[in-house]
């Protein structure tokens, strides 16, 4: 296949902004699009290789996955290897455990069905997670494990025909796409069915573009052009609320096609795309993509909460040099057949998948190797991080959605309570549930992760199922008239309404102050909505956050058994300040729980005391620190029998 350089510096094109929104950066809040440039291009490469072969009689499926074997593991491996050593040093056991969930997953490629199953691409969490960026990997496999079957079964078709059936999958994979985005974004993110179009777009360039054909040069100029200014507003003007990746898709990947249909050396863009510089970074651009996730994610556990974007410029310098090293002494090496044989390449393959395997399947029955890490007394604190044991069953998450009719009722009794909320209201509802069963009395259990206050707003993309839920949710709590009592958990102090300049740094445009000032309208509404409805309505507002996540802090003290601190008082005072300025705007018949006077003394937070935890992350509380809120609850509330809930 002839050389194309201007398809090299488009990888560099699409692998330069992955790293930039990666890092933080705002201005690359369509940067993640790059990968879909990525995939366009894998999908125009392997096509044009393996058509090229069939029709040459030359190809062979056991050769075909010799290639992508010296493509993709040996760099994947040196990775792997410094990722596991920084990562034993680095993570906490609960984080150490998701990483060795990564390394299976990894091994058997199948991250991007393990981040479906588990974290959206945009939520926060996911920047912690050193194999986040693996999933890209997995639906390039998934692919090349179909799609020369499809090319071998279909050989005898026509070139047209051909194309017909790429566009008939085509349409089919983006409309599948666009069905799910609004009740099933993170399935239509990760999953190859809602992505193998953007690959099908490079397939179906592979099929129109042959050596015969000959454009005129003012065709070609323009055509690169429009591409170019396709991926450029994509990289620059989508971001993470744009539904993905339905047709908004389309911008990046119709950019992506249009440079590789109309650039070559003869074209400004092609030119431009040619350049020796840009051309090196497109080379290097896997081992690139490789090394930016693990050392941007294991850097923010470390600096949980104190970093910026000057380090992330020179974590990306960094990237870059160790880049350079792997693609010249691992990459160059094993793509030279004459150096390492067909057989050794399968054993290495085989040995490093089986290596790594292993070494996940040990961290994650291990608990992220926590005997070999901890002392007896970090053991005792962890022990009492906990979750509640129904988060899995009775919580809408990644996961599964629970309609409002399915909620879960806790325990046997009269219904007489709901808690209502986001992630923060599931330690809370299960404490409640206990304090109220010796009175006879039960609850019902509604919250949804990550759902911000959207009562009023019907939003649509990633956050359509939020909108819709919490209209379903509070509208069952108002039609159930035997429920009396309402508490009210969400984690409102959220990025967008920080203004702690160091660690939270001030909204970044006005669109943000916008969208802060409409999720207030919405939480001041929904306590309304349920105080019209002549419920009693308790609000729990945000528990103090810590610096860093509580095992991480219990994982790197020197005395557990003892208090560990979390934030100065007055850092959370700035943090929640935007709240707190407002609470008059509430109906004055709603009861305000803070849980900062529970967990604060005047000049300090605390994580854990008296070797005790009170969250198990870095900001929900813990089944410890959730009873403490729930005994202040019912020393402000009655049963509906009139007595005192104790």
């Amino acid at each position: 296949m002839r050389y194309r350089p201007e398809i090299d510096g488009l990888r560099a094109l699409a692998v330069l902004p992955v790293l930039f929104f990666h890092a933080g950066i705002p201005s690359f809040s369509g940067g993640f699009t790059g990968v879909d440039i990525f995939f366009v291009i894998s999908g125009y490469l392997i096509t044009t290789i393996i058509l090229q072969e069939i029709r040459g009689g030359t190809f062979n499926l056991l050769t075909f996955y010799e290639r992508r074997a010296r493509r993709i593991l040996p760099a994947l491996f040196i990775v792997l290897v410094l990722s596991v050593i920084a990562a034993w040093f680095i993570l906490p056991p609960r984080d150490m455990r998701d990483f060795s969930k990564g390394l299976v997953a990894t091994s058997l490629f199948s991250t991007n069905i393990l981040f479906w199953l588990t974290s959206g691409y945009f939520e926060t969490a996911s920047e912690l997670k050193p194999l986040l960026h693996t999933w890209s990997l997995a639906v390039e496999e998934h692919f090349y494990l179909l799609f020369p079957l499809l090319l071998i079964i279909t050989s005898k078709l026509t070139k047209r025909k051909l194309l017909i059936l790429f566009v008939v999958f085509l349409a089919f994979s983006l409309l599948l796409a666009e069905v799910m985005i609004p009740t099933t974004p993170d399935a239509a993110f990760y999953l190859l069915p809602t992505r193998a179009w953007e690959l099908l777009v490079g397939s179906i360039v592979s099929l129109i573009l042959t050596k015969e054909m000959a454009l005129p040069r003012w065709m070609r100029e323009g055509g690169g052009v429009i591409g170019l200014l396709l991926v450029l507003y994509a990289i620059f003007r989508l971001n993470h609320s744009t539904p993905f990746p339905g047709v908004y898709a389309l911008i990046p990947t119709v950019g992506a096609a249009c440079i590789i249909f109309f650039s070559d050396s003869q074209t400004t863009v092609g030119r431009l795309l040619s350049f020796r510089p840009v051309v090196f970074i497109g080379l290097i651009s896997y081992s690139l993509y490789l090394w930016h996730q693990p050392l941007f994610s294991l850097f923010r556990v470390w600096h949980f909460g104190n970093t910026h974007t000057i380090d992330f410029l020179y974590l990306i310098l960094f990237a870059l040099f160790l880049s350079v090293l792997s693609w010249k002494y691992v990459e160059k090496p094993f793509r030279d057949k004459g150096r390492i044989k067909k057989g050794d390449v399968f054993k290495f393959s085989i040995f490093g998948l089986t290596l790594f395997l292993s070494v996940g399947v040990a961290g994650f029955f291990s608990n992220g190797f926590v005997k070999a890490r901890a002392t007896p007394e970090q053991l005792s604190v962890l022990s009492t991080a906990k979750f509640s044991p129904k988060r899995e069953h009775c919580h809408t998450d990644g996961k599964q959605y629970l309609r409002p009719e399915n909620a879960c009722e806790y325990y046997d009794g009269q219904l007489s309570w709901a808690i209502f909320g986001d992630s923060h209201a599931v330690e809370l509802a299960y404490e409640m549930a206990k304090v109220l069963r010796p009175h006879g009395e039960k609850l019902r259990h509604l919250s949804f992760s990550g759902c911000f206050p959207t009562y009023g707003r019907q939003l649509d993309g990633r956050y359509g199922p939020c909108s819709e839920w919490t209209e379903l949710a509070i509208r069952n709590i108002i039609h159930t008239p035997q429920i009396k009592n309402v508490v009210i958990a969400y984690r409102i102090n959220s990025e967008l309404f920080g203004d702690h300049t160091q660690t939270y740094p001030l909204l970044p445009n006005k669109v943000a102050e916008s969208e802060r000032e409409l999720r207030w309208r919405s939480y001041v509404a929904t306590l309304k909505t349920f105080v019209d409805a002549h419920k009693r309505v308790f609000l729990v507002l945000q528990a103090p956050e810590l610096p860093k996540p509580i095992d991480f802090l219990i994982f790197n003290s020197k005395q557990p058994e003892g208090d560990i601190p979390g934030v100065n008082i007055n850092w959370w005072s700035e943090r929640s300040n935007f709240v707190k300025q407002r609470l008059s705007q509430l109906p004055p018949s709603v009861e305000v729980i803070d849980p900062a006077k529970l967990l604060c003394t005047k000049e300090r937070c605390f994580a854990a005391r008296n070797g005790t935890s009170f969250y198990f992350d870095n900001h929900h509380p813990s089944l410890a620190g959730a009873s403490l809120i729930a005994a202040e609850i019912a020393s402000k509330a009655v049963s509906v029998r009139g007595t005192p809930v104790k």
